[in-house]
Order: C-alpha cells, then sequence, then structure tokens
C-alpha cells in the first residue's frame, strides 16, 4: 500500500486506485508513467473488458498535477526533466481519450488539473457525492491544460470561458447539467457498480442502471448571464461587462483580476480556438504553451505566492492586461521544433 498507484484486475475490471491521499491524490510522473503502461497491457489482454479508477481517501480524487515538484524542477533549471512530465502527461490524456475499452473514472472529491485529465476524458466520468472540479490554473500563473482546451470550449452558455479564467468550483449537479460528466452516481452505491463491472456487464447499461435522477443544478439560474457575460472578444470586454453587471457579476470580476494577466489571455485564446481544435490538435497546442509558461516568470511567482511562501500576494509580470503583449501571447501558440507526438 505504499505505492503512489495500484492496481488489480477483479474479474472482468482492471481496477486502478491512486494512493497518495495525503497529498491529495496529486499526480506523479511516476504515476503517469505506470498508469500509461498498465493501460497498454490492459488494452492487450481480452481477460479484460473495462477499466475502473478511483482513488483513496474521501477528499480527492486527484487535486491536480505534483506542481510543487514541477516548481522546484524549474528553479533548478531541470527544465528538461520538467517538460518531460508534461510530455508524458499530455500522451497519457490523449490515451484515455481514444481508449479502445470503456474507462470508468470514479470521482468523489476534488478533481482539479491532473486529475481531470485522467477523469473526464475517459468514456464514462461518473460524479461521486463530494464530487468538486476546478480548473483554477491561471491563479498560479499556468493555464488549464490536460486536455482543457478541448473540452472547456465544448461546454454550453459559455461556462468553459466561466471556468477557465474564474477557476470557480462546480459541485455534481452543475457538472452534470453541462455535460462534463457522464452521469451522477450515490458514493455508496459504487463499490456494486465496480462489482456489476467485474462480472462483465456491459457499461453503458451498468452505468444506466446505478444513474441518479437529475439534481437541481445551482448553475442553471446563472447560465444565460454567463453566457451574456463571457461572450466578449477579450478579457477586458468580459471585465467591463461584469463590471456593469449585477451580482455576482462585480465579484466574479474582482475574482478574475487576481489572477495572472497572461495567464488570463492565454486561457482566453484557448477557449476561443479551442472549439475548432481536434483532441490532439488541442494537446499539441497545450504542449506548446506549456513549454513557454516553463520559462517564464509568472508560473513561479503563483507558485511561490499561494503554495511555498503562502502570503497569497503575487507579483505578476506583466502586472495588467493592458501591459501583455499580444504577439506574447501568439508565441505561447507557436508549434514547436519538437511537437508533441500525436
Amino acid at each position: 500500500m505504499d505505492c503512489e498507484i495500484l492496481f488489480e484486475q477483479r474479474g472482468a475490471a482492471g481496477i486502478v486506485t491512486l494512493n497518495r491521499p495525503k497529498a491529495l491524490n496529486a499526480l506523479t510522473h511516476a504515476m503517469a508513467l505506470a498508469l500509461s503502461r498498465q493501460l497498454d497491457a490492459w488494452a492487450e489482454d481480452r481477460t479484460v473488458s473495462c477499466v475502473v479508477v478511483k482513488a483513496a481517501g474521501e477528499r480527492a480524487f486527484s487535486a491536480g498535477g505534483d506542481v510543487r515538484k514541477l516548481y522546484d524542477l524549474g528553479r533548478a533549471e531541470k527544465f528538461d526533466e520538467q517538460r518531460a512530465f508534461w510530455h508524458d502527461e499530455y500522451l497519457l490524456n490523449a490515451k484515455i481519450k481514444a481508449y479502445p475499452k470503456p474507462y470508468v473514472a470514479l470521482v468523489d472529491g476534488i478533481v482539479m488539473g491532473g486529475g481531470v485529465g485522467i477523469s473526464i476524458h475517459g468514456s464514462h466520468c461518473i460524479a461521486g457525492d463530494r464530487f468538486l472540479f476546478a480548473m483554477p490554473e491561471v491563479g498560479i500563473g499556468l493555464f488549464p491544460d490536460v486536455g482543457a482546451t478541448y473540452a472547456l470550449p465544448r461546454l454550453p452558455d459559455a461556462v468553459g470561458s466561466y471556468l477557465a479564467l474564474t477557476g470557480t468550483r462546480i459541485g455534481r449537479a452543475d457538472a452534470a447539467a453541462v455535460g462534463l460528466v457522464r452521469a451522477a452516481v450515490w458514493s455508496d452505491d459504487f463499490p456494486a457498480l465496480i462489482d456489476d463491472l467485474a462480472s462483465g456487464e456491459d457499461a453503458d447499461a451498468v452505468v444506466a442502471g446505478w444513474t441518479m435522477a437529475p439534481e437541481p443544478a445551482p448553475l442553471d439560474e446563472l447560465r444565460p448571464l454567463i453566457r451574456a457575460w463571457f461572450a466578449g472578444d477579450s478579457v477586458e470586454d468580459i471585465l467591463a461587462r461584469l463590471d456593469l453587471a449585477g451580482a455576482p457579476g462585480p465579484e466574479l470580476a474582482a475574482a478574475i483580476r487576481t489572477k495572472s494577466p497572461t495567464s488570463l489571455k492565454i486561457a482566453f485564446a484557448q477557449m476561443q480556438r479551442g472549439g475548432a481544435l481536434s483532441f490532439a490538435e488541442a494537446m499539441r497546442t497545450e504542449y506548446r504553451i506549456v513549454t513557454r509558461v516553463a520559462r517564464g516568470h509568472d508560473f513561479y511567482e503563483g507558485v511561490r505566492a499561494l503554495i511555498v511562501d503562502k502570503d497569497n500576494a503575487p507579483r505578476w509580470s506583466p502586472a495588467t492586461l493592458d501591459a501583455v503583449p499580444p504577439a506574447d501571447i501568439e508565441r505561447h501558440f507557436a508549434p514547436l521544433d519538437d511537437e508533441l507526438p500525436l
């Protein structure tokens, strides 16, 4: 049980357990590589009809990638080692998206960043009672990655832009209502659902049989406003609309203004472009962006302020949206000499 990630076969189900509960099951490079290898093996194993991914502990499915490790690597100028994590993580995300067998992610608790990449792209992402989703990367000088360039622009009513720019957390009912998850299932029913999958029953039928009735989604009342507010032509335009709106518009604007200006502009560009990209194109785009972000300023300043020193006072550079050159944002999206091999 000391392993960061556990694998077992139970009947017809290959079962993965993320096993870093004290670290909120944050995804390490070793975990990503191990999961990728095991998925390859199970894809070829005729005795395995589906894969189930779950997590140890009750607080989190996976609260993201191991950001502190990435910060330390960058500070030590070990950029090749740092970049290798994103390279292998993004290839894993693409493997999950194209996996030839049902991939059932049982998501209970916090799911952010890297945890999102190993859950929502599978064929069956299932939300439990404590499900709590967010993509808060712009708050640490990063950007919504692990396939968010593909997934978020495809959400209705500009909800993807809302989530990308604000880092807002949403629960199970909202995630189901906008299509982020395949189904909502009571957490207490997860063991029985796994038993049914292990017996070899059809994954679609099993999930349908345990799916609960739709719950009232708190976000539903706000979605028409989100559609109006976040359909702006720039981050500045969105902020102007929010400033003039009734509650919670000004509160959302204030939250956005605490984020990295460069990250906000990158995220906005992702939301504008991602809807026209294939999954492979989206992942290549993210690899281009992260290669440049890793050599920049704001990622290290954001992690310092929120995770290392915890003073919650990041000093972004540039410090304002109007000081971010459009050419600098375009530079992040430019092709690399060594593209992600997809």
